[in-house]
């Protein structure tokens, strides 16, 4: 497998928080599953066996109060089923965009106090994803 990526790298997330943070952002979400969660030793969840598509399904309901506060919504999700152009495969087991009133709300998103407990459901669920922010556009020119 290639290098894992499950949170932002400090010089990443950097980049992120020099862009303005007044605007509506889209993050586009590309998700590659374990095949078994690991939890942190001692969690509530370590034993239980779950998989990663488990993990990432208890995040995504977990994460839904967070979201609201921070008027974060999905715009789109699909389930790939060609591949037309590019690799024979797709890699990853969700693909999805997030919509945010702007970079603030984001910001506060992973900042609030809530946020903590919940995100250690994709740590335990992703082998390894991509976030990228876009800004969004009326349409291609």
């Amino acid at each position: 497998m290639d290098e894992a990526y499950i949170d932002p790298s400090r010089e990443n997330f950097d980049k992120f928080k020099a862009l303005p943070r007044d605007t509506p952002i889209h993050m586009l979400n590309l998700v590659r599953f374990k095949d078994m969660a690991t939890y942190p030793e001692g969690h509530e969840l370590a034993d239980k066996g779950l998989t990663g598509a488990d993990a990432y399904r208890e995040y995504m309901r977990t994460i839904q109060p967070v979201l609201e506060r921070a008027g974060g919504h999905i715009v789109w999700a699909g389930e790939s089923e060609a591949m037309v152009t590019g690799p024979a495969e797709w890699e990853w087991d969700e693909t999805f965009v997030m919509a945010y009133p702007d970079a603030a709300s984001f910001m506060g998103m992973v900042k609030d106090p809530d946020y903590a407990p919940v995100v250690v459901h994709r740590q335990a669920a992703v082998a390894t994803s991509r976030l990228v922010r876009f800004a969004p556009k009326r349409s291609i020119s």
